[in-house]
Order: structure tokens, then sequence, then C-alpha cells
């Protein structure tokens, strides 16, 4: 049976029928005082995989409560994370700080059997479980949603994610890769981002990111592509977090295209991770 969280009922949807397995109706109660509980009617069985994307406090409390229940109803439980939240926390980066990923993945790990992640920011982050922890890479799937493009020029935003534009690359079929590099002005202190080693000019440009927060970076970025006189601008992402206006500035930059993928659920999720997580069961 596939349990969905609220924030990935279509998700959940799509697997429980690339799998051929029951979708459960998860019923809410709020309580007058902001607490709120979870029935699955007729829970029981086998396998539960619990499918949750935890992007907000009160999604990670959801998912708790389902698997708790999970684990008093069926043999097995799989908790499956199209995106983690405080995932990007995998350290203390000042004194004081706590590693955030590693207290979520504590609790995450004491009433699941095994947690099945897409594309983490921080693979790493899969040592802070005390249960196993495997990584699906739904990477190729952001070719789909492509146009036709001659010879696009795929970049990423810094060196560490060339791997990730080269996989979009490789899928899609055609084209280059290259990363931005950051220049700051010893004169103004301004900074300015640019390929590396490619010259876009005239060129079809895919911004490719694992995660699209704010938007600020990736908007930044394509306001300085146009200024290199490059052809059309399209932004493809995993996680299509669009928080605030995210969205808007991306659209007051000029790009082209926004795609993302319904690991977060959002109208820019043009494509489906749910053929590769079926692969992984």
């Amino acid at each position: 049976m596939i349990l969905p969280g609220s924030a990935s009922q279509s998700l959940a949807a799509a697997l429980a029928d690339q799998l051929d397995e029951p979708l459960a109706v998860v019923e809410t109660e709020h309580f007058a005082d902001g607490e709120f509980k979870l029935r699955v009617p007729a829970a029981g069985g086998d396998l539960a995989i619990i499918v949750a994307a935890t992007t907000s406090a009160e999604a990670h409390l959801e998912l708790l409560q389902l698997q708790d229940l999970a684990r008093e109803a069926f043999d097995e439980v799989v908790t499956v994370l199209p995106y983690m939240g405080y995932a990007r926390q995998d350290k203390s980066f000042r004194d004081g700080e706590p590693v955030s990923a590693r207290a979520v993945a504590r609790a995450l790990s004491a009433s699941t059997d095994r947690v099945v992640a897409v594309n983490p920011h921080e693979p790493a982050i899969g040592d802070f479980f005390d249960v196993p922890f495997d990584v699906v890479d739904a990477a190729p799937r952001l070719a789909e949603p492509l146009p036709d493009l001659d010879d696009p020029l795929f970049l990423a935003p810094d060196e560490g994610a060339i791997g990730l534009a080269e996989t979009v690359c490789d899928a899609y079929g055609d084209g280059s890769t290259d990363y931005f590099e950051k220049t700051r002005s010893y004169d103004t202190g301004d900074v300015t981002v640019e390929p590396s080693g490619t010259e876009p000019a005239g060129r079809t440009v895919v911004l490719v990111d694992d995660i699209v927060a704010t938007g600020s970076t990736m908007s930044a970025a394509v306001g300085q592509l146009h200024e290199r006189n490059v052809g059309e601008v399209y932004v493809t992402c995993l996680h299509p977090m669009f928080a605030a206006n995210a969205r808007s500035k991306l659209a007051d930059a000029g790009v082209a295209g926004v795609w993302g993928t319904d690991t977060i659920e959002r109208p820019a999720s043009a494509v489906s991770v749910a053929p590769t997580l079926a692969d992984y069961f």
C-alpha cells in the first residue's frame, strides 16, 4: 500500500499506478489547539511505502505520524523522501548551531525499515540515518520537458554540480556542459557569474540545478547571461521549491521556460519521478 503525505499526493498516486499498488486515502483531523492527527482506514498488509516530501515543519510531523501508524499495521515500512527538508544543514556552520539534518534523520529512522531519497542536496546525510538509506537519481528525467534545441549549453551553478548538468545533457542527447564561476571586482566588490570556459553568446542555455528556492541566484545568472547576448535561457531543476516570489524573479529575468519534477509539487512540476522510484522497487 502507498501512503501519501499531503505534499506528495500526485507523486504517490503516480507511483501506486506504476507499481499497481493500492493508494491509501489519508484522513486528517485538526483540533482547536492547532494539533492534528491522521487516520488510514483499513491500513495493513505486508508493505507500506510512505511517499512524503517534507517541505514544512507540519509535513515533518505528518510523516512521523504516517510512520507510526504504518509501523503498527504493516510488516515492512519504506519511507520515500522525494524532498527532505533541513537536509542542507548537514553541519554546524557556526558555533551553537544544531546539525538539523542529523536531528531529522534520527527522528525519521525510528519507525521505518528503510529510507529512499531522490537526489538529496548532500548525499552524505545518509550517514545520519540509523536504517539503510538509498539514493535514486532522477536527474535524467529533467531532459524530457525540454523543447527541440540546437546544440544547447547546459550550465551548472558551480563546479560541484557539473555532474548534474552532464547527466541532463547526456539524457537530452545533444549539447555541451559547463559551470558558473563567480568573479568579484576588486574595485567595486560586485560579483558576476559566467561560464568557466565556454563562450555562451548566441547559444541556447539550459540552467540545471538540484534546488531552486528563492530564485535570487538563478535569476541573477539569467540576467547576466542575457547581457552576454545568449539566445533563449531555460531553467530546469529537480526540486522546484520556488519559495515566495521566486517564480516571478525568473520570469522578470527573462527565462523562456521553467521545469521541475514532482518531488515538490508545483505548477512547474512537468515531469514525474515515479518511474525512477518504481524501478527501485
